[in-house]
């Protein structure tokens, strides 16, 4: 289904985008942040937070973090402040690109059995799909996040692969 140098541009550029809008949103004033603006989870920083809890649970079956403490429902709060979110969202991008980086083609096969909270049961899927599925989630919601700092007048910057710079 995916390979892992489809894992690896994917990793660079969830790193390259949280970069940009995290700037972008640096320049807001902190009231700006917090401003619900009608998305998903409401604010910047509650769909900052909700994005950095997904990775950080995708990345607990995929890599073996630690899961965060906190379900689907308290997602928005993970993150409780800007300073950690924005150490916390480089860490992370960090560590997505370096596992990412260290994929062989056997990595990517195979099946993912993890227990569902959201469901309530136990999944099994195909580890390509489930991999897949974590870029598109980053990719739903920095869209989520692009919209809003829009709204709010910051320009966070190219959002298009393409553009993506090489040593990004």
């Amino acid at each position: 289904m995916i390979s892992p140098g489809y894992a690896h541009t994917m990793a660079r550029y969830n790193a390259w985008q949280n970069q940009g809008l995290i700037g972008a949103a640096d320049r807001l004033d902190p009231s700006a942040r917090h401003l619900d603006r009608g998305a998903f989870f409401g604010s910047l920083q509650r769909t900052f937070s909700h994005l950095l809890w997904a990775d950080t649970i995708w990345m607990s079956r995929f890599d073996g973090w630690q899961a965060p403490a906190v379900g689907l429902p308290d997602s928005a709060g993970f993150a409780p402040d800007w300073a950690t979110l924005k150490t916390a969202r480089k860490s992370a991008d960090t560590r997505i690109t370096d596992w990412a980086s260290r994929l062989e083609e056997e990595d990517l096969s195979g099946d993912l059995i993890w227990y569902s909270a959201v469901s309530g049961r136990e999944m099994t899927k195909p580890l390509g799909l489930c991999v897949s599925h974590f870029f598109n989630h980053q990719t739903h919601h920095r869209g989520q996040i692009h919209a809003m700092l829009t709204a709010a007048g910051a320009n966070p910057g190219d959002t298009d692969l393409i553009f993506m710079p090489e040593d990004a």
